[in-house]
């Protein structure tokens, strides 16, 4: 079993409450960082592709059978390199690119899985981020993926541990 890299803190408890519904399958770990949560999905034995346009922090698992690594700019306007690829889990924490949202369910397979929880509106009176750009709206994962997803929990709000203000979605596709 492969240990957390150290300096890498524990994966965020919404990803690890729904983990379960995750199908055999590949994993997108998507801007990863450390690769903290991936790292959780490859100790379960699944697939991973740890996506991020730093990929010093996940530079370890080059060489993984189970995972792949990929160096993107999310944000650099490029074609999005996943489109003939389909995933039975996306998740996503701390990170928002609006543009990326459609990308996301049309990256999932039947029956996949989408874990996203990251900053939303309010969030400014507790630090960073405090840019509108990088909060969420009111309902805004929900209004993105609730007609074409199964919702299965949608939570958002004051989260005491550390002080901030977050939105968390688990959806799954439809068939």
């Amino acid at each position: 079993m492969m240990s957390q890299k150290p300096g890498i803190s524990h994966i965020c408890p919404w990803v690890e409450r729904f983990a379960h519904l995750i199908p055999q399958g590949e994993v997108l770990d998507l801007a990863c960082g450390g690769g903290r949560h991936g790292r959780y999905f490859l100790n379960k034995g699944l697939s991973v592709t740890f996506l991020d346009r730093d990929v010093s922090g996940v530079e370890d698992l080059a060489d993984h059978p189970l995972a792949q690594v990929v160096e993107f700019d999310l944000e650099a306007g490029r074609p999005w390199p996943f489109a003939a690829e389909k995933f039975s889990a996306v998740v996503v924490v701390n990170y928002l690119h609006r543009p990326l949202l459609p990308y996301l369910f049309e990256s999932l397979k039947e029956g996949g899985v989408l874990l996203y929880h990251t900053f939303a509106d309010g969030n400014q009176m507790y630090g960073r981020p405090s840019n509108p750009d990088f909060l969420l709206q009111q309902n805004e994962l929900l209004n993105a993926y609730g007609k074409d997803m199964q919702v299965i929990d949608f939570i958002q709000g004051y989260s005491p541990s550390p002080p901030s203000v977050t939105q968390s979605i688990c959806a799954i596709k439809r068939s």
